[in-house]
């Protein structure tokens, strides 16, 4: 009941390019990457010294791109780091939410959702007003919905129709997903759920894996499945997971016409999509 209700949310639910200019004394016909090894291999040593280190300060600041191009050239390093976070690597940025415990990356032309920021500070507002006398426990507060996506990310001025979102729900703490079976079982779970009763709503599962981590000791479900109906057609890219009493989803959708171009890319956001406490 609670997987139901909680993939139920699912429906609510660019990468930057660095530009070069060949130099024209590139006379041997060496190839970009040849002429900028020897800088990459001084980075790489640089970035693994220290970030704070003085030979990195024009690194601080993201000058006309510099930093993302540098960052690029060591991308495994940099995102060891998490530098992404503060600036793009290959094109991509990296959300780190320490209150729920979880990080992925992102297209890092998209934007977070205007709606649940200011959903957020009306929280925080309420949040600092006095409580009423009659209600003398902050556990009396009204509870926020547990299906309002945490975090939500989309293109600049979009419908909303493409999006990756993350949801988490309170689940019991012997909660476990796989009680439904292996991937397949649950993708199917998930669809069914999402379709619903409405006989004008179809699902279909396309692909279902699973990856573990055995250090936090969790299973993480990937899932690929398209829903359509007379006036949609959308493609889904899904993980779910469950830890200490939490169930995490994130889900990331394109309309089918979009999905071609869009399809590496979502498959780059769920495999980095991993829990952090």
């Amino acid at each position: 009941m609670a997987l139901q209700q909680y993939f139920h949310a699912c429906k609510y639910v660019s990468r930057n390019k660095v530009y070069m200019t060949q130099s024209s004394n590139n006379r041997q016909g060496k190839s970009p990457a040849e002429e900028f090894a020897p800088l990459a291999t001084t980075f790489r040593r640089r970035l693994l010294a220290g970030v704070g280190s003085a030979s990195l300060v024009a690194v601080g600041a993201n000058f006309g791109g510099l930093t993302s191009f540098l960052l690029g050239l060591v991308p495994e390093s940099g995102r060891s780091l998490k530098l992404d976070v503060l600036y793009p690597i290959e094109g991509y940025s990296r959300r780190i939410e320490n209150n729920e415990g979880f990080e992925f990356i992102y297209p890092a032309s998209w934007v977070g959702d205007q709606r649940l920021l200011y959903r957020a500070a009306e929280r925080l507002e309420r949040s600092l007003d006095p409580l009423p006398t009659n209600s003398p426990k902050s556990g009396n507060r009204p509870r926020k919905n547990v299906n309002e996506p945490i975090v939500a990310y989309g293109p600049p001025g979009s419908s909303g129709e493409l999006n990756v979102s993350v949801i988490v729900s309170p689940v019991p703490l012997d909660f476990s997903i796989e009680t439904f079976g292996g991937p397949k079982e649950v993708g199917e779970a998930v669809v069914k759920t999402i379709t619903g009763q409405r006989s004008d709503v179809k699902g279909t599962l396309i692909e279902s894996t699973m990856r573990e981590d055995p250090k936090m000791n969790v299973k993480y479900y990937e899932l690929e499945f398209k829903v359509e109906s007379p006036s949609f057609k959308r493609r889904n890219v899904a993980v779910c997971c469950a830890h200490r009493g939490r169930l995490f989803t994130l889900n990331a959708q394109a309309a089918e016409s979009a999905w071609p171009e869009l399809k590496s890319a979502f498959y780059r956001i769920a495999n980095s999509f991993n829990l952090t406490s």
